[in-house]
């Protein structure tokens, strides 16, 4: 009991007295689904709504107990089917022949695969799924060691390729990480989350698992000499998202870092944008650290669902450990909201956010091939970018009603297909990210400027800053449009006002307004000080 629950520090490592077993990867068997159902391949945990109401009861919430998901007792609450198919016979029979391939093309060393598949009133992939993009309504456990799974370690399937498998609310396939050691030779379990209201914002919570453990059928043995070894743990036990931070120091440091030279940027902007050249060279190489080092290596890339889960969390109960799992989203996110009070949403949307420094790049490669650039007339421009508030209304609305909707529907970002799995996705997903991708082509930031949710989302509380950095002289607008039609979103309106609502903060205008070569009162400037100099 004392290893178990980390009571001293103490931790067992214990190695087994008899033959240790691996998985044996020659065995290859066409089965149907009853066939693994029966040898215990595919394990299933099935439960009432009136057997879920018992065990309330029985733990004494009598409470939860008496608020069933559905009036009639006998109604499935859930069927919920696990497999591990990182074991060739399974994978290959349950994903069909081509997903297992692409299953293996993307395991890593050390590696394992979990298919889950579940029908009934409640889902177990629950609304952790959004918040960080942790599913918080199960976790495996093997031993000591405990998977909790992330969006990046997910895929949604549409079906089990069994023959006479039976058809399923939800399929889906998650990756063990290499660095739990998950043996698939032994016993694991699958523990599932439930979880009744017993009040406006709190919740009863009961655990049910899920047994599962391979057939002898897929292993071999290997004789190892017995052993127990009982040690001090290097590290008394912590949280899980203590352990996570602990695992990303030095991703957390590079992160600060950049996030430090960013604010010196901002801070120091009147001195960068007197040097145009140095300017430019600083935001490409920022946008290349945020598109390879922030998005495709850390996969922080923040989303629309983040604030969505956070606002239903204020409402259902609001806890920290959720969203301190992952540690750089919680650092961007906190960065985030101290730059929409100083610089609007321009600093995360500009500069810190993956998705939109791809589109940047990718158009500034496409102007050195002399692609055409298109800009929109101002009236049809100004029609369109309420497009994205529309949509982020729209999953608002939608997360009222059920945040796995929301979540849904919160794929009109491509982000989670550009940046987070890198194109390895359903086709559907990959066409609609390069549809979003292809225009900003020849519009710059076009994604970012008519359809981006998260920016909508950033766009309101922004209004809020309380200081104005980008200047303006009274001459902007009225007759000078030279920073009005440079600009890359085409956020300054004609009469010369910037929209911080849709700025950037490329600092472009800012570069133009300190120019004594482009801009026509700096230029006068100039030409009175020189004349003043000859005079003397």
């Amino acid at each position: 009991m004392a290893r178990l629950y980390g009571l001293g520090g103490l931790k067992a490592e214990q190695k087994s007295t008899g033959p240790e077993a691996i998985v044996d990867l020659s065995v290859m068997k066409t089965l149907d689904w009853t066939d693994l159902i029966m040898q215990g391949s595919v394990r299933r945990l099935k439960m009432t709504v009136q057997e879920v109401s018992a065990a309330f009861e029985k733990a004494g919430n009598s409470i939860a107990a008496n608020r069933p998901e559905s009036d009639m007792p006998d109604d499935s609450f859930i069927e919920l089917y696990a497999s591990l198919v990182s074991i060739p016979t399974l994978g290959k029979n349950l994903l069909g022949d081509a997903e297992y391939n692409n299953m293996k093309k993307r395991l890593q060393p050390g590696e394992e695969a979990v298919l889950l598949a579940s029908t009934g009133l409640y889902s177990f992939k629950g609304s952790g799924y959004v918040r960080g993009g942790i599913f918080d309504r199960f976790q495996v456990l093997q031993g000591d060691n405990s998977v909790r799974f992330h969006d990046y370690n997910h895929k949604r399937l549409r079906s089990i390729k069994a023959a006479g498998a039976p058809r399923f609310d939800d399929v889906d396939l998650f990756i063990i990480p290499a660095d739990i050691n998950f043996n698939p030779a032994k016993k694991w379990d699958l523990e599932l989350l439930v979880g009744r209201a017993v009040g406006p914002t709190k919740k009863g919570f009961l655990t049910f698992n899920l047994a599962n453990k391979t057939p002898d059928t897929y292993l071999k043995y290997l004789p190892v000499p017995p052993a127990v070894n009982l040690a001090i743990a290097d590290n008394v036990a912590e949280t899980v998202w203590e352990k996570m931070w602990r695992s990303k120091t030095v991703e957390i440091t590079i992160l600060v870092i950049a996030l430090g030279l960013l604010s010196i940027i901002f801070f120091f902007q009147q001195w960068l944008v007197k040097r145009p050249k140095l300017t430019e060279q600083v935001r490409v190489s920022y946008l290349l650290f945020t598109l390879f080092g922030i998005g495709w290596y850390a996969n922080a890339q923040l989303s629309v669902v983040n604030i969505l889960a956070a606002l239903n969390a204020l409402v259902t109960g609001f806890d920290w450990a959720y969203f301190l799992m992952e540690p750089l989203l919680f650092i961007l996110w906190g960065s985030v909201a101290v730059a929409l009070l100083f610089w609007g949403r321009g600093a995360y949307c500009g500069w810190l956010c993956p998705f939109g420094a791809l589109q940047e790049l990718l158009n500034k490669l496409a102007k050195k091939l002399k692609t055409p650039q298109w800009r929109l007339p101002w009236g049809l421009h100004e029609r369109l970018w309420p497009i994205k508030y529309m949509i982020f209304l729209g999953l608002f609305a939608a997360s009222m009603h059920s945040l796995a909707l929301a979540e849904r529907w919160a794929e009109v970002e491509p982000f989670k297909t550009a940046i987070i799995l890198n194109f390895i996705r359903e086709w559907p997903f990959v066409i609609f990210a390069l549809l979003m991708i292809i225009p900003g082509l020849f519009i710059e930031r076009f994604y970012c400027r008519y359809l981006c949710p998260l920016g909508a989302a950033l766009a309101i509380p922004g209004k809020l800053r309380m200081f104005e950095w980008l200047k303006r002289y009274k001459e902007c607008g009225k007759p000078c449009q030279i920073c009005a039609n440079e600009c890359m979103v085409q956020a300054i309106h004609p009469e010369g006002n910037i929209n911080v609502n849709e700025c950037l903060y490329c600092l472009h205008c800012h570069v133009l307004y300190s120019d004594e070569h482009k801009c026509p009162v700096m230029m006068k400037k100039h030409a009175k000080s020189n004349r003043y100099k000859l005079s003397k």
